[in-house]
Parts: structure tokens; C-alpha cells; sequence
């Protein structure tokens, strides 16, 4: 029996090659081809609340313009697309680090049947999307009086 030197670097290698097969990646390469940094996609976060009236999205989009945001409403289904870029190398000014996260996003929602559809509306303020999902007549709660004979 041949013995094997164990190497605890190459065992990461196979760890991290199994996570990037699971959780797809966008590979940032030099000019040739060889693997410079991975960077992962971009997701902006969001909260979702309700009340009686409606549903309310905030999507965090902070240094994204308006004109790079489209929000869809399609067959029961909300996305937010768009893309925050990264600015170009200014002369006389050199780049150390990017950590934050630049490129194309794209989220979906599927409503559920309580959504007026039609009157859905979409506010981009201080690098926050907020949308405002009314909720349909039919589904809101209404009281009932209860006459006594």
C-alpha cells in the first residue's frame, strides 16, 4: 500500500469546486484567459411587508440610476432587473480593492392572487426601489354585523 501525503490546500480546492458547481459564479479573467478573482452575482436585498391594503417591496439599489432599473409585472410574476456599474479607471487614480458587488441583478416575486395587478405602482428614492402592491377589493377583510332576532 502506497501512502498519500495529505495536503489540507488541495482538499479546499475540491471544497470550493463543489460550492462553485452548486452556486453558479461569474468568472472575471485576464486577457489570457487565466482566472484573475471570482466575483459572485449580485443580488440586491429586499423587505417585504403587508398590511390590510396591501403588500410593500424595498429593494436596496444603492448607486444604480432610475434609467438602469425596470420592474415587470407578467403573468403573476414581479422582477426587478437592472445593473449597477462599476465607474471606469480615472486617470491618476489607482484601483487596490473592489468589494463590492457591480454588475446585472435580477429578482422575481410571484404575487399571489391578492394583488390588483393593475394598480400596482414603483417610487425609486435615496437608492431605494419601493413598490406598493394594492390588494384586490375581494380579498380584503370586511366586518359583518351581526343582527340579533
Amino acid at each position: 500500500m502506497k501512502l498519500a501525503r495529505w495536503n489540507p490546500l488541495r482538499e479546499l480546492e475540491e471544497i470550493s469546486d463543489r460550492l462553485n458547481r452548486v452556486f453558479p459564479r461569474q468568472n472575471v479573467r485576464e486577457s489570457n484567459g487565466r482566472e484573475m478573482m471570482t466575483v459572485a452575482d449580485w443580488t440586491p436585498p429586499v423587505d417585504i411587508s403587508e398590511t390590510d391594503e396591501a403588500f410593500h417591496i424595498a429593494a436596496e439599489l444603492p448607486e444604480v440610476k432610475k434609467s438602469d432599473v425596470k420592474v415587470i409585472l407578467e403573468n403573476g410574476v414581479l422582477t426587478l432587473q437592472g445593473e449597477r456599474r462599476l465607474e471606469p479607471e480615472q486617470e491618476n487614480h489607482k484601483i487596490h480593492r473592489v468589494e463590492r458587488l457591480y454588475g446585472q441583478f435580477v429578482r422575481s416575486f410571484t404575487l399571489s392572487d391578492a394583488v390588483d395587478d393593475t394598480k400596482v405602482k414603483a417610487e425609486f428614492k435615496d437608492g431605494v426601489l419601493h413598490l406598493h402592491l394594492p390588494k384586490s377589493e375581494k380579498t380584503k377583510p370586511r366586518t359583518i354585523e351581526v343582527k340579533v332576532a
